[in-house]
């Protein structure tokens, strides 16, 4: 699987984001190296404190899948997500996670806590971090929502 071209476009969705004037956080969802599903946070617009770019993203797939059960899907993230989306992740049986962005406050994937690879959960991810962090994080320091 091309990480570095699958982060771009997680990258890409979270530029849009930003010039709508959310929180530049993009993601997507890869089945068989094809991307599935995109979209990127939509709390300001949406008023919904729930609207992340990775349950987007993931309620996106399963339409486009017509399952709840995500088993071989991998998200991109171009920030480590929080407890309410790693939960999602691992309720949906997602394979993998892949993000940019570690996040030592929020993150859930072992940045604050770690819930992705927790052997009490009933599913764990596989997880991998820091594909194009570089340019996540300039990406996030332009922007000026917060």
């Amino acid at each position: 699987m091309n990480y570095e071209l699958f982060m771009a476009e997680a990258i890409a969705e979270a530029r849009r984001g930003s010039e709508e004037g959310e929180i530049p956080v993009g993601a997507v969802a890869v089945l068989d190296d094809a991307m599935i599903a995109r979209d990127h946070d939509r709390m300001v617009l949406q008023r919904d404190p729930t609207a992340h770019a990775v349950l987007m993203t993931l309620q996106a797939a399963a339409r486009k899948l017509e399952s709840r059960r995500l088993a071989e899907v991998t998200i991109f993230t171009t920030h480590e997500p929080c407890a309410m989306c790693v939960g999602a992740l691992v309720e949906a049986e997602v394979e993998a996670l892949v993000y940019a962005v570690p996040d030592d406050r929020r993150g859930a994937a072992g940045g604050a806590i770690q819930l992705a690879r927790d052997k009490a959960m009933p599913h764990q991810l596989s997880v991998i971090s820091g594909v194009r962090e570089a340019e996540a994080r300039r990406l996030a320091s332009e922007s000026a929502v917060g």
